[in-house]
């Protein structure tokens, strides 16, 4: 995807600078290696263990805070190539910023549609900044609504540190009936030994449970397999929330496969995976046993694994 002259700009606005005195000359390797340090730091802001160490959103909300921070400078060129950064750790994979803005304008991220559209959103003020009113108010706006999307809500501090449940409160809700029907673990980090007493306590409730949260809990592959047995063979489940965790696509396979079974999760209507590692769109098969088990829903999202000659019907489809 080449890069194209965006509408709705004048022919020099994708490249002007802002004015001098706010503004300093550097040359693109001199850029390279400034951006490259970022997106290093933006990984370690919230823990001595390094990026990898962490869950993928501590990245993502580090990423966001320091391209504000650019934009503020009036390095509008390297805050365009945090959000490519950003844009592709969110799996908008599009390296042509008029692409993400235009092309794709319909375009809705299956996982994490609210995402796509704040970054679309970030994107214009960013690539197409106007004169008038508040942009720098708008843009602050709009990189609050998605820090906080992609954070912990209830744990969010505006320090800028992340507080995590403790560990007491995995006891004291395994201890009693689930509240409104729903069993409430986000925010609290999970190891592989909690979870028998977790998968216990399902079965136990079962009869009781129509909604799981399980987002933000540091959630692998490997721990929610040891918990899908469970979860699958709940009556009345409805929604399960994993997002904010350390999945991959590879478990996409398994959850996919478990749909098959009309058996299993027979009452699911919607299973959240964005903002995890780098699941971006859902199987087809996934899509259709979520619609064979809610036919009245009639707004489940079409499958965007799509290539050149897809996009034209995404639009169509949209329309």
């Amino acid at each position: 995807m080449g890069t194209k002259q965006t509408k709705g700009c004048q022919p020099g606005s994708s490249g002007e600078s802002p004015p001098a005195q706010h503004r300093k000359k550097v040359s693109p390797r001199e850029r390279g290696d400034f951006l490259t340090s970022l997106v290093v730091k933006s990984g370690e802001k919230f823990g001595k263990g390094g990026g990898s160490s962490l869950p993928p959103y501590h990245r993502r909300i580090c990423m966001i805070q320091d391209m504000l921070v650019l934009v503020k400078q009036g390095k509008q060129e390297e805050a365009t190539e945090l959000l490519r950064h950003l844009r592709q750790d969110l799996g908008m994979e599009s390296t042509s910023l008029d692409d993400v803005l235009y092309r794709y304008a319909s375009f809705r991220n299956l996982v994490d549609p609210i995402t796509h559209d704040l970054i679309i959103s970030l994107a214009r003020y960013i690539h197409c900044p106007k004169p008038e009113g508040d942009s720098l108010g708008a843009m602050e706006k709009l990189c609050r609504q998605l820090t906080y999307h992609l954070s912990p809500h209830s744990q969010w501090r505006r320090q800028g540190m992340m507080k995590r449940k403790p560990q007491s409160c995995l006891k004291a809700v395994l201890m009693g009936k689930p509240q409104d029907n729903t069993v409430d673990l986000s925010g609290i980090p999970l190891t592989l030994r909690d979870l028998e007493r977790i998968t216990s306590y399902l079965q136990r409730s079962s009869e009781q449970i129509d909604t799981v949260e399980l987002c933000f809990t540091d959630l692998t592959d490997e721990m929610l397999l040891q918990l899908l047995p469970s979860l699958c063979l709940l009556p009345h489940l409805t929604t399960l929330s994993l997002n904010g965790n350390r999945l991959t696509k590879a478990i996409l396979r398994d959850l996919t496969e478990t749909l098959k079974d009309p058996k299993k999760f027979p009452s699911i209507t919607w299973i959240d995976l964005g903002n995890n590692v780098d699941i971006f769109s859902l199987p087809q098969p996934f899509l259709v046993s979520l619609k064979r088990r809610c036919p009245k829903q009639g707004n489940l999202p079409t499958i965007l694994e799509f290539g050149e000659g897809q996009v034209s019907d995404l639009e169509s489809q949209d329309g």
